[in-house]
């Protein structure tokens, strides 16, 4: 029986840069998994810089911070794999990447959870009217009053963009005591009792706060324009009512 041939590209001659402080576990499951030339940098580089830095490069680690242009891939002579650590990829230069063999994932439920935390939060600093507030209070004035300050609960929560994160802030809002509708230019399946609406202008109708959790993509580019702010509370509105928040 014929000796068995090691067809692999030996691991010690693989080079890995990792780059915007992508954290130091990532670098020892490297290490731990054979690869001895793991290169970690606290932040991002610039395109000059990478360009120098990217020659011999296997795989890249990065950011959203880091771009990846064409002029950055075509002196990546070695370059197999580039890995996103965060949600999106519209930070590298996907066509290019494609035409060059190098292949691009992402980690899409990364921080998830964080972001969604951060929006309900937000939503009761600014209903609350915590900023006007904290404020005023550096300059020496306390406003103990409740005038246009709100609960979360019984309010309308709009989301645009019913993704990962998008369908997270819904799970949380409801949690909250909040009615809660999405628009999403695919039909998708609600969490809890959350409902669809088919049009944006809908949304903006009847939410009194919004949040949006879509991609920066061209079809997104200006989605919220004049138009569209037209239908939210605040444009339609004649009454004193507190306007809507987003």
């Amino acid at each position: 029986m014929s000796e068995r041939k090691i067809t692999s590209y030996p691991k010690e001659k693989i080079n890995i840069l990792l780059l915007e402080n992508i954290s130091e576990a990532a670098a020892n499951e490297f290490k731990d998994a054979g690869y001895a030339n793991v290169k970690r940098l606290t932040g991002a580089l610039s395109e000059e810089e990478l360009v120098r830095e990217i020659k011999d490069v296997h795989l890249l680690g990065i950011r959203s911070k880091t771009q990846v242009t064409p002029a950055v891939l075509a002196a990546a002579n070695k370059l197999q794999g580039i890995g996103c650590f965060c949600i999106g990829t519209n930070q590298v230069d996907l066509k290019t990447a494609t035409k060059s063999g190098v292949a691009v994932f992402n980690a899409p439920y990364s921080n998830t959870r964080s972001v969604a935390e951060l929006v309900i939060g937000l939503s009761i600093m600014l209903i609350r009217r915590i900023p006007d507030k904290n404020a005023a209070a550096h300059e020496g004035i306390w406003k103990k009053e409740a005038t246009g300050s709100f609960e979360l609960r019984g309010k309308t929560l709009g989301i645009v963009g019913y993704g990962n994160i998008g369908s997270q802030v819904s799970v949380l809002a409801e949690g909250m005591g909040m009615n809660v509708i999405y628009y999403d230019v695919e039909t998708k399946l609600p969490l809890g009792n959350a409902v669809q609406e088919r049009q944006l202008k809908e949304l903006f109708g009847k939410s009194d706060i919004i949040t949006l959790h879509v991609p920066s993509t061209q079809r997104t580019e200006n989605m919220i324009d004049k138009e569209i702010l037209q239908y939210a509370k605040r444009a339609r509105s004649s009454s004193t009512t507190p306007a809507a928040k987003w």
